[in-house]
């Protein structure tokens, strides 16, 4: 009975992280348009984007330390709204006031990154807190509904662009902007779990134990959020730039099905995994490899699939990380879902900005222009297939951070049963 009065609760979640992925994947689909519509420099636009990370690093923080002062539940409930109210700024400012098209688009990231950070710290310890024969099961499905809202809005968005064109991106925002409002009619009738309402922080105090366990989980998060994030971000220029494949092509068969196979993973998980350890050590390993590929292989197949494949090895290393701290770190707190999530963010915004000052510096190189000739490629290729490699060290150090931490816990688990 319990369950059944927590299933609206569990489906508003799902809602709410599935409409959370128009946030990161639309304004990247429309930063040539306004380039071209409003005259926004790349600089401006890179700045919307560190302004989205920061947005959402803020917020991890703000809950880390700060989650006793918060209703937990009153917030999850109006956190949908708060990213509709974001796109409709981001939408209207610039279609009715032009000249100040910059300033609505940058305070529409503000707020719907606020709510993407929200959606971060709260969704995963409210469908934790919520009874279930299978926690493991319920947190990767909801980690999956992201990875396939990514792939819907890539693929409606750059069909929408391609047939009423680019100038009716307004329509398009509005369209995306509505979506969450369902989820908030939804969460408007959901009962919250006791743990969540209360917004006990008691799951980040205890002993030194459970700390250095707990530094174990954010530092695991933050490479596999780094191998995930780094490659989702840079597939579309590797796939057109250094492979020279057509970018429609490479948006579709590289980003779509990159999420598709995170989204894919997750699910599987969802279904049939049971030793999250060993799956995230897969991971690691995987993504390695991958990363790799892509840098060193000429084989433009071998070196597409490594991209791809990426997506199938990162997809549990963000909410994989999640279910080992669960398992190992019982009666957790909102305040270490939110330090995790700052951990994820972190990677998610160091790596991604590591690769590309790591193309831009071996691009301009003295090396690169001699290798160049010899290896018959651009240099700018060549500063892509470097950045691939050096971003091969985050899921390699994720791997051995992995082992210690099964060791430890381990360990820690044999020393409390003795």
């Amino acid at each position: 009975m319990i369950q059944k009065n927590f299933r609206l609760t569990k489906l508003s979640c799902y809602t709410a992280y599935f409409t959370m992925s128009s946030i990161f994947s639309l304004p990247p689909l429309l930063f040539a348009t306004l380039q071209d519509m409003y005259g926004i420099s790349y600089t401006l636009l890179g700045t919307l984007v560190l302004t989205n990370f920061c947005t959402q690093l803020a917020i991890d923080l703000i809950f880390t330390f700060f989650t006793k002062y918060f209703n937990i539940a009153k917030t999850v409930k109006i956190m949908p709204l708060i990213t509709s109210a974001g796109m409709l700024i981001y939408a209207f400012v610039p279609r009715f006031f032009p000249e100040y098209a910059y300033a609505g688009l940058l305070v529409g990231t503000v707020l719907f990154s606020v709510s993407a950070g929200l959606s971060e710290v709260l969704l995963s310890p409210v469908i934790a807190a919520i009874p279930s024969d299978n926690p493991q099961k319920d947190m990767s499905l909801l980690h999956s509904l992201y990875a396939f809202g990514v792939f819907t809005v890539v693929v409606i968005s750059t069909l929408f662009l391609r047939i009423f064109g680019a100038e009716n991106w307004f329509y398009l925002t509005l369209f995306w902007a509505v979506l969450p409002i369902l989820a908030a009619v939804m969460f408007a009738a959901s009962p919250m779990p006791d743990s969540i309402i209360s917004s006990s922080d008691e799951g980040t105090k205890g002993t030194k134990r459970r700390a250095f366990g707990l530094a174990l989980c954010v530092g695991c998060i933050f490479f596999g959020s780094c191998a995930e994030n780094a490659m989702s971000n840079w597939i579309s220029s590797f796939m057109e730039n250094a492979l020279q494949i057509d970018k429609t092509v490479g948006d579709i068969l590289g980003m779509a099905m990159f999420a598709i196979l995170l989204g894919a993973a997750r699910v599987t998980y969802a279904k049939f995994g049971k030793k999250i350890i060993n799956t995230l050590l897969i991971g690691m390993i995987g993504a390695s490899a991958c990363y790799l590929i892509a840098g060193l292989s000429s084989n433009i197949i071998f070196a597409f699939a490594a991209c791809i494949l990426t997506g199938l090895f990162t997809a549990m290393l963000w909410p994989g990380n999640l279910i080992m701290m669960e398992e190992n770190l019982p009666c957790i707190g909102v305040a270490a879902y939110a330090l995790m999530a700052a951990g994820g963010d972190f990677g998610a915004s160091v790596a991604p900005q590591l690769l590309g000052i790591v193309v831009d510096t071996v691009a301009e190189s003295n090396l690169a222009a001699e290798l160049s000739v010899s290896m018959s490629l651009t240099t700018e290729q060549i500063g892509l297939k470097a950045g691939m490699l050096v971003t091969a060290i985050f899921p390699i150090l994720g791997t051995v951070l992995t082992v210690i931490a099964a060791k430890y816990f381990k360990k820690t688990k044999t020393s409390t049963e003795g």
